[in-house]
């Protein structure tokens, strides 16, 4: 019996629209000529609903009765797909569609073939089990699978990515919601009284569903808000906490009170732990974990991506190190595994009271790296400055724009009189800073990663020791041999890779103009150069009729 993998295979065939996969009987694809037979193993209740588990999520198979539900979704290596299941009694129809286009009616299949005389071999293991040759029931006409074929509104939108039917009985299911929201690669759900869900794809915020009232949106969150952080939303309206939920995945989730009622938001989080390939950054940032001690900032927008660069950059340390490695962050996301290097990850509001006084603890535990989710005070801004001084690797984050505001914000945390100091040990102890943005893909379906990388250099140490911050742009500019990775020209090699588009990177430019410039070749509103001159004709002899014109 093929497995459920080689079977999905099927749909990367130009003539198969559509495969139907019904319990106790074979595997079926349909061409425009009808339906064929992909393998004479009959599928079995168990290995349909597991494989169905593996595609839509638990939640959604267990809540399937006579009332059929549909699901579009993004499959890796399949692309979108649209995906029809139905349970009648001891029966379960699935039907898997392709999501380019909307399929053509379905003709009644034909009768299979009778099957093959008994010969008692067992069901085979791997993908969707059969049952045994002598447990087949007796053939008969194939009927019209009675799963729906899914309609226009969960056809894959080319701009957002796909878009979900949602069935009734999801609408207050948070499970249901966040399973939703990770099969269609959304990074955030939001949960708010008196509107709809909405997913975060691809940037934009997209409706999921109906209406949700105010006493189904409290009945979703609060119970899952910690004990310990219920008086603090009740008293500051808002908290933040890490939710694990099984085979839903784990979220970062804000919980707060606005007008209509209670809001949440879930920022969805992988249990792989990333590396800098598939984040798309560059592998010289890896380059600075060879350090002993000294700062590492990864800064960007809200929403862009960090805490994932932070992760791929600890797991490159766990990977190939003996390190100790103590993480502070609030709430803890990535739950790295153990691999070579000693990790300990500590949650601010659990294990700790802040991350100032997480960071004055630490120096005493003997660590050889220290994480810290993000640099936000000038407390503990001070503690990560002397801890990189004092034989420390430390990696952070920042909300800055751009690595050469980070130096300056760094600074500007202090009062002027500590700032000479400060100025001294930035020179000496910074190793690395990582701006980075996301930006829509060319296809406009997911998220590519720009980088700008400013390591730590004599160069730049200077300028900051002298207070000459302001010309760390020329430093960028002439700095390639040092490393130096300008922001625009990380977007200009996605442009001429065709990973994103010049539309795109020209929102994201610090100078759109000479971005344009040097993907095209041409400054903007240029005038079209000339044609060349015919051939036929030689030049002097053109300029020479030229001139006699002009004297006559």
């Amino acid at each position: 019996m093929k497995s459920f993998t080689e079977l999905l295979r099927q749909l990367a065939r130009p003539a198969v629209v559509e495969l139907t996969l019904i319990s106790g009987r074979a595997p079926l694809a349909k061409t425009a000529a009808g339906f064929e037979t992909l393998d004479e193993g009959l599928l079995t209740m168990e290995g349909l609903q597991e494989a169905l588990r593996g595609l839509v999520g638990p939640a959604r198979v267990a809540s399937l009765a006579e009332r059929p539900g549909q699901w579009g979704l993004k499959l890796e290596g399949f692309g979108p797909v649209i995906v029809g299941a139905m349970r009648r009694g001891d029966v379960l129809h699935v039907r898997i569609l392709r999501g380019e286009s909307p399929p053509a009616v379905a003709p009644p299949p034909p009768a299979p073939a009778p099957p093959p005389a008994a010969t008692g071999r067992p069901a085979r293991a791997g993908g969707m089990q059969i049952l045994p040759s002598t447990e087949r029931p007796a053939p008969a006409a194939e009927p019209s699978p009675s799963a729906p074929s899914p309609t226009a509104e969960s056809r894959t939108n080319a701009s957002t990515g796909p878009r979900l039917a949602v069935r009734p009985e999801s609408a207050g299911n948070l499970a249901m919601l966040l399973e939703d929201a990770r099969s269609v690669g959304a990074s955030d759900l939001h949960i708010i009284a008196g509107r709809p869900p909405l997913f975060r794809l691809v940037g934009e915020l997209l409706p999921h569903g109906a209406v949700l009232p105010p006493e189904t949106v409290e009945k979703m969150l609060l119970p899952h808000v910690p004990a310990r952080l219920r008086p603090v939303l009740e008293r500051e309206g808002s908290c933040d906490f890490a939710l694990d939920l099984g085979a839903s995945g784990r979220f970062r989730v804000n919980v707060s009170r606005q007008r209509t009622g209670y809001k949440g938001c879930f920022r969805l989080i992988s249990r792989e732990i990333p590396t800098l390939e598939s984040l798309g950054l560059p592998a010289d940032i890896a380059k600075a974990t060879h350090h002993h001690q000294g700062l590492i900032v990864v800064t960007g927008p809200s929403g862009h991506g960090k805490t994932s660069t932070l992760a791929a950059i600890v797991d490159i340390i766990n990977r190939d190190t003996t390190h100790h490695v103590l993480t502070v962050e609030d709430p803890v996301e990535y739950l790295h595994p153990r691999k070579k290097a000693l990790l300990s990850q500590r949650e601010v509001g659990t294990h700790t009271k802040s991350f100032a006084s997480a960071l004055k603890g630490s120096l005493r535990e003997d660590p050889d790296v220290i994480l810290v989710g993000e640099l936000r005070d000038t407390e503990t801004v001070r503690m990560a400055l002397a801890a990189s001084e004092t034989g420390h690797l430390l990696v952070s984050t920042m909300n800055t724009q751009s690595a050469a505001k980070t130096i300056d914000r760094l600074i500007d945390l202090f009062p002027p009189g500590d700032q000479a100091q400060v100025r001294m040990t930035l020179a000496s102890s910074l190793r690395l800073i990582v701006s980075q943005r996301l930006l829509p893909s060319a296809d406009g379906k997911s998220l590519v990663a720009a980088a700008e990388l400013l390591p730590g250099s004599v160069a730049l140490g200077n300028l900051i020791r002298d207070n000459k911050t302001f010309q760390i742009p020329s430093l960028q500019q002439r700095g390639k041999s040092l490393g130096i990775v300008r922001f625009d020209d990380s977007l200009a090699e996605l442009v001429r890779s065709g990973r994103t588009t010049l539309e795109h990177a020209r929102v994201y430019a610090e100078n759109p103009d000479e971005l344009e410039a040097v993907v095209t070749g041409k400054r903007p509103g240029s005038p079209p150069e000339p044609s060349p001159p015919d051939g036929s004709k030689p030049l002097m002899s053109k300029m020479g009729n030229l001139l006699n014109r002009k004297s006559a």
